[in-house]
């Protein structure tokens, strides 16, 4: 199992595994203010915890582009530079304000292959404390059907806690 931290054990329960990453994420992000910092620790953080983390990043919404996403800071290959909203996973989650949980990429109407070895994805939504959409957290796997709701709702009160 994937190991976050250099002296800690995490959990094996997937569900207290997100519980304890998040008291580490904001023990380290405590005092914190810049969003690009911020987003590059819960990347870091949450890749090197969980195994069937395949690539783990942000598409931030762009200011400068309307409707847009630009890829922020993650974890992992090449990712997409840019996706428009309601297209692909991602431009779903951002399109919708709903988190995306896809067991089979390939099923996915519209899906983007940023990487050919991805099977299945997450992307959850990132609001600010006015409930203004920052950006999207992407998770893909190489694994069919590897995330679950355990993951949604793990991932959901990280994001939650870190950037509103």
């Amino acid at each position: 199992m994937a190991e976050a931290f250099n002296d800690k054990t995490l959990a094996a329960d997937k569900a207290a595994r997100y519980a304890e990453v998040a008291d580490e994420i904001a023990s380290v992000l405590d005092g914190e203010p810049n969003l690009t910092a911020r987003m590059a620790t819960v990347a870091s953080m949450l890749a090197s915890s969980f195994d069937h983390y395949f690539w783990t990043g942000f598409y931030v919404v762009d200011p400068a582009k309307e409707r847009e996403l630009v890829v922020g800071p993650y974890q992992g290959s090449l990712g997409c530079l840019r996706i428009a909203f309601g297209r692909g996973v991602c431009g779903a989650a951002a399109q919708t304000g709903q988190t995306q949980l896809v067991d089979d990429v390939h099923a996915f109407p519209g899906h983007i292959a940023c990487d050919g070895r991805s099977q299945s994805e997450i992307v959850v939504p990132v609001f600010d404390s006015a409930g203004t959409l920052l950006a999207v957290f992407d998770v893909d796997s190489d694994q069919p059907a590897a995330f679950d709701a355990i993951d949604q709702q793990g991932l959901e009160r990280i994001l939650k806690a870190t950037f509103a």
